[in-house]
């Protein structure tokens, strides 16, 4: 176990001592990760650069904003949480991303990319409005810079007067690795590294030649003077107003350390860009930087996972697809980053010119889904729940509005456990309910996701499909077939009948027995669509049942339930009894997935007792 440590004692390092301080870091990360889970390659490839930063700048009076949050381990580790590891991304625990109520030294709550240097521009106005001096630093990375934000944030900052120190962590990826026109432009930075290099060694070599060496190496010293420009000092970044620095080496902490001073001394605002390796020090994360992004608890020597499950709705979906394709040409697949994360490696591989990994670009992903779309292909977005937010007007009117037959894979709906309060997928029914002519489908289980992946394919409307992430094991079902709007009934009650949707009706089927034993009669019925509802066979329902439950992995405001509460009041079923079962509105907190449905009692067992005990209070 590391000693808690806080940034005055990095300050109080010498060099050789914050060197060896890399490596107990390193091995820390591998102990606690390997038992915890957690985002293990990221934050391995950031060790040496936050040391620096903390040895450089005074936390938490100096304002560190850390854009894709998931790369914070390390300052944690720095600014006294060494001893709460065990606890990460546990219930109760410490999280996985900077919060504000966990440390002074976290400024802000970040989940989502390519915030930061918003973030820190506000921060600096601020800062000098009020007549403040401290430092305001963005770290921004792990393809971050693939988002349209952050360019609209050094757009505005580079013709502000406020200053900000911007650390580019250039790690060559995202997710899965980086791709795009920035990608290539910082992929000949690092190539000026080698330039740089390259230019020390020629000018040692001809300066050490009898008589000519000195007049030749300056007589070429303008060529290199030319190329240097050309390839650094015009870069995109200068051109924009920043002072850049770099490349630098992301693993050196003495380089790191003289350059973040020398920023300090600057007076505009500078980019120093870091290269450095994702997963550095474990050839595991080395070798397959994606694949340990992101992991559970495993096995440090092998790599592998301590559990193996079953296939999840992401594998079934990316299955699926390479099916799909093979008997349709037309199928497209667009991803913002995260090809391996929502299950298209394999689509990838078989088919690399029919997919498209646009960066984390959620909006630009959907429009340009539209375009294709409108040259008649077939496209698919596979993008997570909580990123798709981002991209709610261009659903609305480049899609939607123009009737494109997009197909939106939206994984990590609901409860998505660990990663928390900026993760959770449990809006979407929400803000998707009320766009015209978008159809909304969740499937309880695996079988039925790749059944609506066919259907929607056919559909030619725009379409999304929502489920969980985790394993896509079976429910019971009727066998029935999908059509546009069409429930499942899987049992009739005369007391209650539950109207579930999604990955709630394996719950609901749990439930059922212990509302039998209560001596009701209960029914289930699988929604299966948000958008058209199903009203034939809610009607029919409302005609058995004296009440209706509904039951959703979303909050119950503006979600199925709600939808389901209109129809019964535009229809005039007003003796009809509706609870309707979901989240809150809040932001939920990470924990293991069960232990929130237990402690939001939407567990299979508490879903029974709120059910019976709402008929009995009736009665």
């Amino acid at each position: 176990m590391i000693r808690t440590l806080f940034p005055d004692d990095i300050h109080n390092m010498s060099m050789k001592e914050l060197d060896l301080l890399t490596y107990e870091i390193r091995e820390f990360l591998l102990e606690s990760i390997s038992k915890t889970g957690g985002h293990l390659a990221t934050n391995l490839g950031i060790v040496e650069l936050t040391v620096a930063l903390h040895k450089v700048f005074e936390s938490p009076r100096d304002k560190i904003v850390w854009d894709v949050g998931h790369q914070c381990y390390v300052h944690k580790l720095l600014t006294g949480r060494a001893q709460q590891f065990g606890t990460l991304r546990q219930l109760g625990g410490i999280s996985g991303f900077p919060r504000r109520d966990e440390s002074p030294h976290d400024c802000f709550n970040t989940g989502h990319a390519s915030t930061s240097i918003s973030l820190a521009a506000g921060i600096a106005a601020a800062r000098d409005l009020k007549g403040d001096d401290y430092h305001v630093v963005a770290v921004i990375g792990d393809g971050a810079m693939t988002g349209g934000m952050a360019y609209e944030g050094l757009n505005n900052l580079g013709a502000s007067k406020s200053k900000v120190i911007i650390v580019l962590n250039d790690n060559e990826m995202s997710i899965s690795a980086s791709t795009g026109g920035l990608s290539q432009h910082l992929s000949k930075l690092r190539m000026s590294r080698a330039y740089i290099d390259l230019k020390k060694q020629v000018k040692t070599r001809l300066t050490s030649l009898p008589g000519v060496g000195k007049g030749l190496s300056s007589g070429i010293g303008h060529i290199k003077d030319s190329l240097r420009y050309a390839i650094v000092d015009g870069a995109f970044f200068g051109e924009l107003g920043f002072k850049y620095f770099g490349p630098v080496d992301g693993h050196n902490v003495a380089e790191l350390t003289q350059i973040l001073s020398l920023a300090k001394e600057v007076d505009q605002s500078v980019v120093i860009h870091a290269v450095t390796q994702k997963g550095r020090g474990y050839r595991n994360a080395e070798n397959n930087p994606g694949k340990f992004h992101q992991i559970g608890p495993f096995d440090i020597t092998t790599g592998a996972p301590l559990a193996v499950s079953a296939p999840t709705f992401s594998d079934v979906f990316g299955e699926k697809m390479v099916k799909l394709a093979k008997e349709d040409e037309g199928i497209v697949a667009i991803s913002a980053a995260m090809t391996e994360g929502t299950g298209l490696a394999k689509f990838k591989e078989a088919f690399p010119d029919r997919i498209f990994d646009v960066g984390i670009a959620e909006e630009h992903a959907v429009t340009f889904a539209a375009g294709l779309a409108s040259s008649g292909l077939k496209p698919v977005v596979a993008v997570y729940s909580t990123f798709l937010q981002r991209a709610y007007d261009q659903i609305m009117s480049d899609v939607c509005m123009q009737k494109m037959p997009v197909v939106f894979a939206m994984d990590r709906a609901g409860n998505v456990g660990t990663d928390g309060e900026t993760h959770h997928g449990i809006f979407d029914l929400s803000y998707l309910s009320h766009m015209p002519g978008l159809v909304v489908m969740a499937p309880k289980d695996g079988i039925e996701l790749e059944d609506m992946m066919e259907y929607a394919i056919k559909l030619g409307k725009p379409c999304v499909i929502r489920y969980p992430k985790g394993e896509a094991g079976g429910c019971p079902g009727s066998g029935s077939a999908i059509a546009t709007g069409k429930s499942e009934l899987l049992a009739t009650g005369h007391d209650v009948e539950i109207w579930a949707i999604g990955n709630m009706v394996k719950t609901a089927a749990q439930a059922l027995p212990a509302i039998r034993e209560r001596g009701f009669s209960a029914g289930l019925v699988n929604a299966r669509f948000l958008k058209p509802l199903d009203e034939k066979g809610l009607a029919e329902s409302i005609g058995r049942a004296k009440t209706i439950v509904t039951i959703e992995d979303n909050i119950v405001t503006g979600g199925f339930g709600a939808s389901v509460s209109e129809f019964i009041r535009s229809n005039g079923s007003s003796g009809t009894r509706l609870l309707k079962l979901g989240w809150q509105e809040q932001f939920l907190e990470h924990g293991d997935v069960e232990e929130l449905f237990i402690k939001y009692k939407l567990d299979a067992a508490s879903v029974a007792e709120r059910i019976c005990g709402f008929i009995e209070g009736e009665a």
